[in-house]
């Protein structure tokens, strides 16, 4: 009887034995899957699926169709895997997100996309914009610990600048601006890597020059460092001026606000300065008096004759200031617009230069306000809950930084809401990263569970 019984007992551990390995595997299998979504999201919205672009080209201005649909179907069948996999483990943090302010902006663009001036462009476009944000959003929750999230975009960052640099140096046509490029031949010499413009480049290497410093700050001493100065290095090439000052002053910043205890004062320190600098520049063609100040300034804060288009997108607001003209309606075409005569040059910008304006002009001046309470005024209160509770900081600095970047840098150019933009995407990566860690604890490292 006594051996039966052990018999039976070596048997029953042997089978819990194999059990605990399948389960293991299984977890295994499902944390990479999550790792992968992660990393294939970031290499989709930087090199996209369209890198290195002939800009001689004529036919670089005109959109296929087929490309696109591909890029929609991409997107959207990594947004629904990525909400299946944090549905299954992260409930919870997903509840966090259904709030009645986050509510009334969803709500607020589902209505400006029906009353839009072009509906179907809007629709089209807004679909894919939802996709992409919702990768963003959800981006911070894929990775099963800290050091996975770290490691997966370790490896996002070095695969996109090594696709930047062998470019720049097997391939210059393709990677840097020319004197034969379609449009803005004036850009010749600059670099943008597998980007199709240098004014998308730059923004991202300063990103990236972030992320390298917060490696280095959660102890990857090899990867961390490469990272940042190896988008540093391409940052300066770039020519792209805005994003090389602000990349050391908006670290600067940040880090100021970082050790500074007083929400309040993290609030002067971050947005009197963006006020300042919105009233150069938009303000100056609303107002004589700013304008004027604007006048004395040793710089030229309208960056070279954009208050043509400022003054434009103005009018623009003026005529449907509530509902606006719809979500990515409006600078298609514009020439035909009666606001449009005496502004020809201003008709043929792509968009507004301030990621503001452009907001008041598409979505109105409700839709601007409801962006700004959720992704300019809620992330410094989240952080100031990140910081009190001793969440991640290293991690938390990163957001920030980038959160930082992303208000100063849509003073100067429009990003907000744009559909797969790179600068959009980490910026809505980093505001929902911060929302997270002011509710939840990080897991520091992946834990095998029995």
């Amino acid at each position: 009887m006594s051996r039966s019984v052990a018999d039976m007992t070596d048997l029953e551990a042997r089978s819990l034995g194999h059990a605990l390995r399948d389960s293991l595997a299984k977890l295994d299998a499902v944390q990479a899957a999550r790792c992968l979504v992660a990393v294939v999201s970031l290499l989709l919205v930087m090199v996209t699926l369209d890198p290195f672009p002939d800009l001689r080209n004529t036919d670089v201005t005109t959109v296929v169709g087929g490309r696109m649909a591909l890029d929609y179907v991409s997107w959207g069948l990594l947004a629904v895997v990525a909400v299946l996999f944090v549905a299954a483990t992260d409930a919870p943090a997903l509840k966090t997100l259904v709030t009645p302010l986050h509510l009334c902006l969803v709500a607020w663009l589902v209505i400006n996309v029906v009353l839009s001036e072009n509906r179907g462009v809007s629709i089209q476009r807004f679909a894919l914009a939802a996709s992409v944000t919702s990768l963003a959003v959800l981006l911070p929750l894929l990775p099963p610990s800290q050091r996975s999230f770290n490691q997966c975009l370790g490896a996002a960052a070095l695969v996109l600048l090594t696709l930047c640099f062998l470019g720049v140096f097997l391939a210059p046509h393709y990677s840097i601006h020319t004197a034969l490029d379609v449009t803005e031949p004036q850009l010749a010499g600059d670099w943008r890597g597998s980007f199709g413009h240098k004014n998308i480049a730059s923004p991202v290497m300063t990103i990236l020059v972030y992320v390298g410093i917060y490696l280095c700050a959660a102890g990857s001493f090899v990867m961390g460092p490469a990272i940042a100065a190896l988008a540093g290095v391409f940052l300066i090439f770039t020519g792209g001026k805005t994003s090389t000052v602000l990349c050391l002053a908006i670290y600067a910043l940040a880090s100021l606000v970082y050790v500074t205890p007083s929400l309040w004062l993290k609030r002067v320190i971050c947005f009197v300065p963006l006020i300042i600098m919105n009233l150069l520049t938009v303000g100056s063609v609303l107002s004589p008096a700013f304008g004027a100040m604007t006048r004395l300034l040793p710089l030229d804060p309208t960056f070279t004759g954009r208050s043509d288009i400022w003054e434009f997108a103005l009018a623009a607001v003026a005529e449907k200031p509530i509902i606006g003209h719809g979500y990515a309606a409006f600078w298609d075409d514009v020439t035909a617009r009666q606001t449009a005569q005496g502004a020809e040059w201003a008709t043929s910008a792509a968009h507004s230069h301030n990621s503001y304006l452009d907001l008041a002009v598409t979505i109105g001046l409700p839709g601007l306000l409801l962006v700004i309470l959720v992704f300019v005024l809620a992330p410094l209160g989240n952080f100031q809950s990140a910081r009190t509770h001793n969440r991640s900081g290293a991690l938390a600095k990163l957001f920030l930084t980038v959160w930082l970047f992303g208000l100063y840098y849509g003073a100067t150019e429009t990003f907000m809401l744009e559909r797969q933009n790179p600068i959009w995407f980490m910026f809505a990566l980093a505001v929902a990263g911060l929302h997270f860690l002011a509710r939840f604890q990080c897991v520091a490292q992946t834990e095998p569970k029995p």
